[in-house]
């Protein structure tokens, strides 16, 4: 089957609707935000390796 079989525009549809938010915005260019669920804050580091962090 070619690019646009079934499966392909199921993963497609699905990707499409989750939120896509930059790291590199999240953080104003720094390298750490903070992230507020419900009463409790996460902090998210993006490391010099380029990886993401989540700490409570």
């Amino acid at each position: 089957m070619g690019a646009m079989d079934n499966t392909s525009l199921i993963g497609a549809t699905e990707v499409d609707t989750i939120p896509l938010h930059y790291a590199s915005k999240l953080t104003d260019g720094g390298g750490l935000a903070h992230i507020q669920l419900y009463d409790q804050v996460y902090t998210l580091r993006i490391t010099r390796a380029g990886k993401l962090i989540l700490t409570k």
